[in-house]
């Protein structure tokens, strides 16, 4: 039987990607989805390949176990012996000033990344919980989103437990990977 192939692009808000993405996945015989911020940063961009499901009850694959946010270490678990943020700020401000003022120094490791991505997401925590809505949650996703782009092109040094950098769930919920990782690497500290 021939199969036909669907190059499918969605548009929604960042609270709606992970219910999109497990909609599809129950829809759909899909290949790992892409997630990117819209031009104006406010609303996600879903891209994939997929074809008819043709099997009416699928059993769990790689890309469609557990896509919602419950698999993600809560922030209380993940930040638990974070130092405090005014510590992070100093870090992550005196790590990027000194690999500007020494270009030669070497690339940025993965340590910058995960503790700048940690950072802005727990700024972004805070302001959520005071009800305050001033984009920190997408400059986080965004960070989480660089953090991610390192663990992918790098030499395989996190953790990817639950999911790994290329997972669907990943890409639907950035923040939460970040999460993931930071807990793993703060616990080998």
């Amino acid at each position: 039987m021939r199969s036909t192939v669907f190059e499918i692009r969605i548009i929604c808000q960042p609270t709606d990607t992970d219910r999109i993405v497990a909609a599809l996945d129950k829809t759909f015989t899909a290949g790992t989805v892409t997630v990117c911020p819209t031009r104006g940063g406010k609303q996600h961009r879903l891209y994939l390949a997929a074809d008819h499901n043709t099997d009416p009850h699928p059993g769990p694959t790689p890309e469609t176990i557990e896509v919602g946010p419950t698999a993600w270490p809560t922030p209380e678990d993940a930040y638990a012996t974070a130092p405090g943020i005014t510590y992070e700020v100093a870090w992550t401000a005196s790590t990027a000033r000194t690999l500007t003022e020494n270009p030669h120094g070497g690339d940025v490791d993965r340590e910058y990344w995960l503790r700048k991505a940690a950072l802005l997401d727990r700024i972004a925590l805070e302001h959520e919980a005071d009800g305050v809505r001033n984009g920190t949650d997408e400059i986080a996703a965004n960070a989480a989103r660089q953090l991610i782009e390192v663990d992918q092109d790098g030499e395989g040094d996190y953790s990817g437990a639950p999911y790994w950098p290329e997972h669907p769930a990943t890409l639907a919920h950035p923040r939460g990977y970040v999460r993931q990782e930071y807990a793993v690497w703060a616990e080998n500290q």
